[in-house]
């Protein structure tokens, strides 16, 4: 197929990972200054830098860059007098420099370090109201202060120790060791030392095109010899703060914060506690229960209430449900905000009069804001198209800012006025932003079919451009993972365009189990992996072959997590695909089960009944399709046993003939240095051009491609 449409980056991988990507948004006291982080790459090409960029929030001024750290920075946050406040490596230091926390005063051209830790600065939170600050960061389970902390860290790297003993579970995430420094929250007490010094990050500014902004005096950084004191209000928090959300009162006198407590053999239930500031005293506001755990605090503008998630634990037989429910301090009063609407809430953000809240969820393939009304519980869509993240509130409460998405393009700044609607949702404005959108090799529409037991199913379908019934387009079915997700907001690791550049149509289903369709879509599909799910994306993937545009001869089926399981257990079930992928796949649930870092939850679904039913391994045999199998060693949630037990099982049992030699027309693509996700921006080329090259040779009957000249 051939096509007169102007060349875009997504025809070559080089232009594609060197496109800027955004991420978070921090708004100004004022409500004038938007700041974003910037992800650009490297010059040597191996690794990501984030700088800040401002943005005007009223779309006047062209984005200004703030920073220019040589590792990056991280977690804007403005303090109530305007100064922003990050997390960066000091520049220049060496490979064992800890992140540390900087202020950038209002009027700029000014950086200082305000805090370091022995283990890192690992976030920042600061009260609306009074300009308290608290900070996260990491501290060895048994140190009694940073000092302490400090010492250990030492002793064991200077004994280049780096064993740990536990006595609890879990002992991994996603693609780290826990322990032994576990999370702590810290009171930033005093302020840092004066004497400037030359700033090696330079912090003046530029406009959108790179071009230099004179700052009003030299940039300069405040030496860190006597550096704000770091007081410890969890100094016996354990493993209760790992991954915990938590939200500082507006008045600065006390927080709310997850807190992650053991339950029976293995198990972990979530709760919400209050810590008072100026001792650190606990107080439990909401104990994890049989059947409930609390997530994502929010504290009104008035201290007087908390909204919070509910969630509701799953069973063998029915998924997990997170409800909106707020909390009366004074009384403990509690009730359910959008009982009569069918979603799970997102993010959540207090508009400024207390009246309301708004708040993210997914939405039929798309992620809108949603505005809460706290007297009714009500909940009333804003937003039309895209997925939005990252949602602050202006001060007078007029507008909402955030990131918005889609498959159409890239996160990019936006404002969302909540007093003018059109056509019944509100106004969004684009703002100027530091990137621009790039041009899309193709087109993006829907396709819809109903499943077998008369549920409505959608999928997104993004198409070459020229594709038509003269030249149709082979098809690839990308299986989102989760399995709690849906494929609505673009992705810069599983991105639809480097194949649709190539002529391929890429058909993105959200099958049961999919989010933003009702409880009844999660329940569906809940311990039936094999059954729903893997119906439902026939039935899609049917509803796409009819079309005229696509070739119905010439399919393959790809996935990633729990898309890597269905793509194992499609290969196993149905011949209908010339190819597949298989990206960190589950393969044997029996083995997956007290491997993974999160056993405990996958335990309330997975009894022994549903291992034996649903688990690929078990289908070898029928396996004829030549499959690309793609792990990495440090990945901790679907461990690369699970790959390696799949690579093994096809040499040694498919039905898939081998050659003489002991060669296959498998494939198995390991990655000794990258986890979950493949991060590293010359491991991606190399995944993309490997997957490439393995789909065009099988489905598109091409010769097989030399593999990249990096993999030998």
């Amino acid at each position: 197929m051939t096509s007169d449409a102007p060349s875009t980056p997504f025809e070559h991988l080089d232009d594609v990972v060197a496109l800027p990507r955004l991420s978070g948004l921090a708004l100004s006291p004022d409500g004038r200054r938007l700041v974003t982080g910037v992800a650009t790459l490297h010059p040597d090409g191996d690794r990501y830098v984030t700088s800040l960029w401002e943005v005007d929030a009223r779309g006047e001024a062209a984005p200004r860059r703030l920073t220019r750290g040589a590792k990056g920075e991280s977690q804007p946050a403005f303090t109530p007098d305007g100064d922003l406040l990050f997390v960066a490596t000091r520049p220049g230091g060496d490979d064992d420099e800890k992140a540390r926390l900087w202020l950038l005063p209002a009027g700029g051209g000014e950086a200082r370090t305000l805090a370091s830790h022995p283990g890192g600065i690992d976030g920042v939170s600061v009260a609306r109201g009074s300009g308290t600050v608290l900070v996260g960061a990491s501290a060895h389970v048994r140190s009694s202060d940073v000092a302490d902390d400090a010492a250990r860290r030492k002793v064991r790297d200077d004994a280049k120790v780096t064993a740990i003993l536990h006595d609890g579970y879990p002992i991994r995430f996603w693609d780290h060791d826990l322990g032994p420094s576990m999370p702590r929250i810290y009171a930033l007490d005093g302020s840092a030392a004066e004497t400037p010094a030359a700033d090696p990050s330079g912090t003046s500014g530029t406009d959108a095109s790179g071009a230099d902004v004179p700052a009003p005096h030299p940039a300069t950084v405040v030496d860190d010899l006597a550096p704000a004191v770091l007081r410890d209000l969890t100094p016996d928090a354990g493993p209760a703060l790992d991954g915990a959300a938590w939200d500082l009162a507006p008045d600065g006198t006390w927080l709310v914060t997850e807190w992650v407590r053991p339950e029976g053999r293995a198990n972990l239930g979530t709760g919400l506690v209050r810590v008072d500031i100026a001792t650190g005293e606990r107080t439990d506001l909401l104990v994890p229960d049989a059947t409930h755990d609390h997530h994502a605090p929010r504290v009104s503008p008035d201290g007087a209430h908390l909204v919070w998630v509910r969630s509701e634990r799953s069973t063998p037989h029915a998924g997990p449900r997170d409800e909106l429910w707020l909390l009366e301090l004074a009384t403990g009063a509690q009730r359910r905000l959008g009982a009569d609407w069918d979603g799970w809430p997102g993010q959540v953000v207090w508009l400024p009069d207390g009246s309301g809240l708004v708040m993210t969820a997914d939405w039929q393939g798309r992620g809108p804001v949603f505005r809460v009304d706290v007297t009714t519980g009500t909940v009333v869509r804003l937003t039309d198209e895209g997925v939005f993240t990252d949602v602050v509130v202006a001060p007078d409460g007029s507008a909402v800012f955030a990131l918005r998405s889609s498959w159409e393009h890239p996160a990019e700044p936006v404002r969302i006025a909540l007093d003018v609607t059109e056509g019944g949702f509100a106004q969004v404005t684009d703002l100027r932003g530091p990137a621009q959108r790039p041009a899309l090799p193709g087109t993006l529409t829907e396709v819809t079919t109903t499943a077998t037991d008369g549920t409505p199913l959608r999928a997104w379908l993004a198409l070459p451009d020229g594709a038509s019934a003269d030249a149709q387009a082979p098809l690839v079915l990308w299986i989102h993972g989760g399995p709690l997700g849906s494929w609505n907001a673009w992705s810069w690791r599983w991105n639809p365009w480097l194949l649709v550049s190539q002529g391929w149509a890429v058909l993105m289903p959200d099958p049961a189990l999919s989010k933003g369709y009702g409880q009844a879509m999660v329940d569906r599909g809940w311990g039936r992996w094999g059954a729903e799910p893997f119906t439902d994306l026939l039935a899609l993937t049917d509803a796409a072959e009819a079309r005229a545009d696509v070739d119905e001869t010439r399919t393959a089926a790809m996935g990633g997590s729990f898309g890597g399981y269905m793509a194992n257990w499609v290969a196993g079930h149905t011949d209908r695909f010339r190819a597949i992928v298989s990206h960190a796949g589950l393969w044997s649930l029996e083995l997956f089960l007290p491997t993974t870092d999160h056993a405990s939850y996958w335990a309330r679904e997975m009894t022994p009944e549903m291992r034996a039913a649903w688990s690929p391994h078990r289908s070898v045999g029928e396996i004829r399709t030549p499959m690309l199998v793609v792990h990495g060693d440090k990945d901790y949630r679907v461990p690369v046993g699970e790959g390696l037990s799949l690579w093994y099982s096809l040499l040694s049992a498919s039905g898939l003939p081998q050659a003489d030699d002991g060669t296959t027309a498998h494939r198995f693509l390991y990655f000794p240095d990258e986890n979950h996700w493949i991060l590293k921006p010359q491991h991606a080329k190399v995944w993309y051009a490997t997957v490439r090259g393995f789909l065009a040779e099988h489905v598109l009957d091409e010769a097989p491609a030399d593999p990249p000249a990096t993999l030998g």
